[in-house]
């Protein structure tokens, strides 16, 4: 991918819509309280809080699966996967510079999770299942110090790593029937581990939270109850609740100054818990005691991060919301959303760049260009979405105007009428018609609300296989079908006929209309970009349109000189049209890129993608 991109032009990234939510601790406040710090895909965004505009750190290779930050600020951390056999790499970033400081390259194929020392002088990382280790680098001298199998031979996978809060030589490792207290000897680079004794007591440990005063640490596991184990002595001192445990385990845990635990679990529940002392014989035991404040949320909790000493917390969920909590009344808002499976179709309103709307798994979503937020979501329960439109006037969300084209699994390009009907008594105007939940017998005037009926007008019966994309003329009296047959098809909109076939050893996967509509340009699997004449759907040119796999997205300007293609090789690339070259790419994506539009300003290029995210770029 570098080797290709050398010497092009850097596409501008603008910003991006959404967040990796499925994956524990990859969202973070920063010190300052100011800014949020969270992974997506390759790239490690910065975002503040009031105002949105973000900074990107971008260095890695493969998907981000941790970041953490130091407790002064100064320092960010990420750590990637990759693939079987290559070693995975940790980045520490400058948090001022926003540039790298470091970057350390020993655990294999995963980093499975990363943490700060209390003064910023060590950072510990802990390897995946593949790797097995726990290695403690200097910060300063930039280079590993010393390192160690995470768990003893007979324990599972260790998935959890925290630091103590003041000894800059302790940290605590857990997992799969495994917990241990390590302590760091820099002199001889070693370090020891002490392994905790649970009696006959078998976990799987999922998350790990040391206390601020470092006599305890609690562990949230699968069963879904909590460990509380003292530091000093290894043993276990608390499970708690007894009763009632937590559905789907504890997947989040933070403890906060003033003696409160808040956990997480699999199943969205945010809980508050009081550390309460007990005397009993000239001793103090700790138990946890389960308090009112509780909420349920969309999604598994996934992550759990302080804004200062706590009087807010945002929480994570592997649907990627991210809500704020007030800890007074335990109030929460939803301030951060995205899509969390693939995005299938992105489109603009007609002479509109400020909106867009995107479908997905479940959902259609309409987001702000500028502030990049999103304004509205249609949910439709255990359905996809595959593509959709936007009517002229702005007033719905459908397939097309007054009339749909569709093309099916089974090759049919099929014409229907929409109309709308509407009681007596509803008014007629313009724009005047509002689209209600289906439960809703009508409008607060008490006349029901108007609905859509679809006419079956004519299916044209060509291709052999699926239709990938269909592109309207201006005129609306032709239009062009892609299909996996090998063939597109330009079919006559008042006759219902086939004008012209294409044919090409590929299947086809995206289309356009040159403004001209003298000229179609496609793309598929074979990763070549064709220019065919319309008239009698000869070959004018071919390009190579990507080296490592197929272009699904393909987008045109008004004036027809420049276009934009990305695929499955997750590079955005902008192309002047007569020269047929190459003059900008984006890089960021870090998976197969669905589709992608120009918006109508020509200022903007959107692109989406397999992972859930949106990607605003500036257009050259």
């Amino acid at each position: 991918m570098e080797e290709e991109d050398l010497s092009f032009q850097k596409l501008a990234l603008d910003g991006v819509i959404g967040f990796n939510g499925k994956i524990p601790q990859s969202f973070s406040v920063h010190p300052d309280r100011q800014h949020v710090v969270f992974a997506l895909g390759c790239t490690v965004v910065i975002e503040e809080i009031n105002t949105r505009q973000q900074d990107f750190l971008q260095g890695h290779t493969n998907n981000v699966d941790c970041v953490e930050i130091s407790r002064n600020g100064e320092f960010i951390a990420s750590g990637q996967v990759t693939y079987m056999g290559y070693k995975a790499a940790i980045i520490v970033w400058s948090y001022e510079k926003r540039g790298k400081y470091a970057e350390f390259l020993l655990h294999k194929v995963k980093v499975q999770s990363l943490s700060f020392s209390p003064n910023s002088l060590y950072l510990a990382s802990l390897g995946g299942q593949d790797d097995g280790s726990v290695v403690v680098w200097s910060l300063e001298k930039k280079e590993a110090i010393c390192g160690s199998l995470a768990q003893h031979q007979s324990a599972g996978i260790t998935r959890a790593l925290a630091y103590a809060n003041l000894d800059d030589n302790k940290f605590v490792t857990a997992g799969e029937n495994t917990i241990r207290l390590w302590q760091l000897d820099v002199e001889n680079r070693k370090i020891r581990p002490t392994d905790c004794s649970l009696g006959q007591i078998k976990r799987t440990v999922l998350c790990v939270a040391v206390y601020p005063d470092d006599q305890m640490f609690y562990c949230g596991t699968t069963t879904g109850d909590i460990l509380g184990i003292n530091m000093n002595t290894a043993l276990l001192q608390i499970i708690a609740p007894e009763k009632n445990k937590y559905s789907l385990g504890i997947t989040a845990i933070k403890t906060m100054p003033n003696s409160t635990i808040l956990i997480g679990s699999g199943d969205g529940v945010i809980q508050e818990y009081q550390v309460k002392f007990a005397r009993e014989s000239q001793r103090c035991y700790p138990n946890l005691i389960r308090t009112k404040q509780e909420q349920k949320l969309v999604g598994g909790i996934t992550a759990i991060s302080l804004r200062g000493n706590g009087h807010q917390f945002y929480v994570a969920t592997d649907k990627c919301h991210l809500y704020r909590f007030s800890h007074a009344d335990f109030s929460y808002e939803l301030t951060n959303t995205c899509h969390y499976a693939a995005v299938n179709d992105i489109k603009f309103p007609k002479n509109c760049s400020d909106l867009f709307a995107t479908c997905s798994y479940q959902d259609v979503r309409v987001f702000n260009t500028n502030t990049q937020q999103e304004l509205l979501r249609i949910n439709i329960p255990n359905m996809t979405c595959y593509c959709l439109d936007i009517l002229a006037d702005g007033t719905a969300i459908i397939s097309a105007c007054n009339r749909i084209i569709s093309g099916g699994g089974e090759g049919h390009v099929r014409i229907w009428d929409i109309k709308e009907i509407r009681p007596s008594g509803k008014p007629t105007g313009r724009g005047q018609h509002r689209r209600l939940d289906r439960k809703q017998a009508g409008d607060e005037t008490g006349i029901p609300e108007s609905t859509f009926v679809t006419v079956l007008v004519a299916a044209m019966h060509e291709h052999t296989n699926a239709v990938s994309c269909i592109q309207i003329s201006k005129d609306d009296r032709s239009c062009v079908s892609a299909s996996a047959d090998s063939t597109c098809i330009i079919w006559c909109l008042e006759t219902f006929r086939r004008r012209q076939i294409i044919f090409s050893n590929t299947l086809f996967r995206c289309i356009c209309y040159h403004p001209t509509e003298c000229q179609v340009i496609t793309s598929g699997t074979d990763r070549k970009i064709g220019y065919w004449e319309v008239y009698d759907g000869s070959l004018i040119r071919q390009l190579d349109g990507s080296r490592s796999g197929s272009v699904n997205g393909m987008d045109i300007t008004e004036d027809g000189k420049t276009f934009v293609t990305s695929g499955d090789d997750k590079i955005v690339k902008v192309w002047k049209y007569d020269e047929g070259e190459v003059t900008h790419v984006g890089l960021g994506h870090t998976s197969p890129v669905t589709r992608l539009r120009i918006s109508p300003d020509q200022r903007r290029v959107i692109t989406v993608s397999e992972d859930g995210a949106i990607y605003i770029w500036s257009m050259p």
